[in-house]
């Protein structure tokens, strides 16, 4: 029997239909069952889908040269504080650590690890659990959090990948007028009603310049908003950094979606069934950048830099730090497995980095040197 399935029809029968956005936030967070609160998720090879730090741990370390090149930016702080949201299994943590604390970071300058204090924010105990395994030693280096409120002022760093695309969305659909999709129950299983779109929905497409066409099906990601406003409420200076997969807003409502971006990964197969396997498989869609870039500003974040992560990582130096870690004469098997953050078929052009900057001056940061898609923003 699936105890979350039953959970959601129990709301909607006392209730009646709930929005999409009730429906996925359930899937996903609902205590003990959704698919990110429950003691089984698993990320990775052995679950349902994989992220950058499981491909290679030189994804980490270039994170780890990345907050080094932002701390000696703000003049090298007695403190810089790396927040990292939603941490996963924790490598990439564990491989930025190793980077930053291990014995070459000596030979890189004054010591950035001596001023490093690393926080993860964690909703999950038993994820939280892993973490703690996975770091081993370094997890003395660490302080968890079970969420931003538990956060003081903080210089340094917001850090996420593949967070955003977790946010629990709106779908809409524009017929006569915009429409939201909202869940019912029909003989037992989902389906889909729909009502006219909260106010909300129709100021989020309307701020962005955005006119859809009869037929069309796309998401709003409402929560965004409140999300970068309360992360800038909490950054006293410095930058927020993420890497997601998604589109400035031009592309995300391009004729070519139609359908949206709404995804759901179950055993590493992809596909769309969103009201199947409730709780044990993935939900999720694309970034809209340009919202996060317009609500960033809205909220005191300047845009620093947005390109694709192959380019990124090219423009930061990747091939140094393969040089530092692995000698002129790298393994070929480890080489291939880098190629996967690099190339367009793997993560290099569907996942993109966007750097927001809140202090005084410009900040320039060497991933954006040769190519900077801001503007496009």
């Amino acid at each position: 029997m699936n105890f979350l399935k039953q959970k959601i029809i129990e709301r909607i029968e006392a209730e009646g239909p709930i929005s999409f956005e009730a429906f996925m936030d359930m899937c996903l967070y609902y205590p003990g069952l959704g698919y990110y609160a429950k003691e089984s998720t698993a990320i990775g090879r052995t679950g349902d889908f994989y992220t950058s730090p499981h491909l290679h741990p030189i994804f980490g370390a270039m994170i780890g040269r990345q907050m080094e090149e932002m701390w000696r930016a703000m003049g090298m702080p007695a403190v810089f504080q790396v927040v990292e949201i939603g941490a996963g299994m924790g490598y990439l943590a564990k491989d930025m650590l190793d980077y930053v604390c291990g014995p070459g970071s000596v030979a890189r300058g004054p010591a950035f690890s001596d001023c490093l204090k690393y926080t993860i924010i964690e909703l999950n105990p038993r994820m939280k659990g892993r973490q703690e395994l996975l770091l081993g030693d370094l997890k003395d280096r660490v302080n968890w959090l079970s969420g931003l409120g538990d956060l003081g002022p903080v210089t340094g760093c917001f850090f996420s990948n593949e967070l955003i695309d977790a946010f629990p969305v709106k779908i809409v659909t524009m017929e006569e007028d915009l429409s939201e999709v909202y869940v019912t129950v029909d003989g037992g299983d989902f389906a889909e009603i729909r009502k006219p779109a909260c106010k909300e929905a129709k100021e989020y497409l309307s701020e962005l310049g955005v006119e859809l066409p009869r037929g069309y099906r796309t998401e709003a990601n409402l929560r965004l908003r409140s999300w970068v406003r309360e992360v800038s409420e909490r950054l006293l200076k410095g930058f927020v950094l993420t890497i997601d997969y998604g589109y400035p807003a031009w592309d995300y409502y391009g004729e070519d979606r139609s359908r949206g971006t709404l995804l759901c990964y179950y055993r590493h197969d992809v596909n769309e069934n969103l009201y199947d396997n409730v709780g044990e498989q993935d939900l999720t869609a694309h970034v809209n950048f340009s919202a996060l870039k317009k609500w960033g500003e809205e909220s005191g974040l300047r845009t620093v830099g947005f390109c694709p992560q192959g380019t990124y990582l090219v423009s930061q130096g990747i091939d140094e730090v393969i040089s530092e870690l692995y000698g002129d004469r790298p393994d070929p098997f480890e080489i291939s497995k880098i190629k996967g953050l690099l190339l367009p078929q793997g993560m290099g052009e569907s996942h993109k980095v966007m750097v927001q900057y809140k202090g005084e001056g410009e900040a320039r940061l060497k991933g954006f040197e040769v190519r900077n898609q801001a503007g496009l923003l």
